[in-house]
């Protein structure tokens, strides 16, 4: 359980150095930060009473420091949004946390960003008025975004989102398969089979 603790927290710390770079120029390190992994991952591995509060209190504050660093607001409908989306992830996790596997865990962490997007541009399609309220608008959201946003259209926000939370994924399998000990990796194999 510790590897996974301290792979959330270097994830956490590795958002937040990507989002203050961010205001540098590095507009190709736009949203590669495995915010949907995190939650994925934490839910399926981690005990019940920390399947959730960790991953969205670490995420938590990393949005603190980030929005105080741009001036944007603590809680807005938008930020509300995107920590239902990551509920949503969350539960993912738990449906998969008895058989997890790089069989299950890599396709359900790729299921997991897609929803992620779709919730949260959805919810920016519906809630600014800058997007016209048709099919074209919810397209636009999908794909290039409002220009006065950000120069950065919003399916490479996507295309980073998915290879971030697929490498955090695979990191995180990696790192919790390296964190047990033979001995306990073993003990399931040793046990008698039911009849």
């Amino acid at each position: 359980m510790i590897p996974a603790f301290l792979l959330i927290v270097a994830a956490v710390a590795y958002r937040i150095v990507t989002g203050l770079a961010i205001t540098s120029g590095t507009t190709w390190l736009s949203n590669f930060a495995p915010m949907a992994a995190i939650a994925l991952c934490g839910a399926a591995y981690l005990p019940t009473r920390y399947k959730f509060t960790v991953p969205l209190v670490a995420l938590l504050l990393s949005d603190i420091v980030l929005n105080l660093h741009y001036n944007a607001p603590m809680f807005d409908a938008l930020i509300a949004c995107r920590y239902l989306a990551l509920v949503v992830v969350g539960l993912l996790g738990v449906a998969i946390a008895n058989c997890v596997s790089w069989k299950t865990l890599l396709p359900v962490s790729l299921a997991g960003s897609v929803l992620f997007y779709v919730i949260t541009n959805a919810f920016a399609w519906l809630s600014d008025p800058g997007y016209v309220k048709n099919f074209a608008g919810l397209v636009q959201a999908l794909t290039v975004g409002l220009p006065q946003y950000s120069s950065t259209p919003s399916w490479m926000f996507f295309r980073n989102s998915v290879l971030s939370d697929l490498l955090f994924t695979g990191l995180f399998i990696l790192c919790m398969q390296w964190g047990r000990s033979p001995e306990s990796s073993r003990a399931p194999s040793a046990l008698p089979r039911p009849i």
